[in-house]
């Protein structure tokens, strides 16, 4: 393996545990309050922290996409492009269904994260196809 692949390897794996942080520290921000305290302060603080772990976890990924190669890179790119415009336009038009009460359930954030999760993953396998 050369240089290049461990340091890679490394960044990947590096982002992996910081992902892992951060899933955690949501966890802990979204039912600390509902199970384990009754406290506004320490609520604060355990979004705080998330947004913190989150920033890390950002900064991670940005490292780890430096190491990849010139068509990895643009195979993310594209697909993290279509995620973000495919997220914003289907996310407001989402609010609005739901704001004009065509749809009957709110239109929650979990709706819109599982969305564009589904529409990376889709986008990173077809552009990895297609460049191969």
């Amino acid at each position: 393996m050369t240089e290049w692949q461990q340091n890679t390897r490394r960044l990947t794996v590096r982002l992996g545990i910081w992902t892992g942080i951060w899933l955690f520290s949501t966890a802990l921000a979204t039912f600390g309050p509902l199970l384990v305290w009754q406290s506004q302060l320490l609520s604060i603080v355990a979004v705080v922290l998330n947004v913190a772990v989150g920033l890390g976890m950002i900064l991670a990924n940005k490292d780890q996409l430096k190491s990849l190669d010139e068509l990895q890179q643009k195979i993310q790119l594209e697909s993290m492009g279509l995620t973000l415009g495919a997220g914003l336009v289907l996310g407001i038009a989402f609010s609005i269904l739901d704001t004009s009460d065509v749809i009957p359930f709110d239109a929650e954030i979990p709706y819109l994260v599982m969305m564009m999760s589904l529409i990376y993953l889709t986008s990173l396998i077809i552009n990895t196809r297609r460049y191969q």
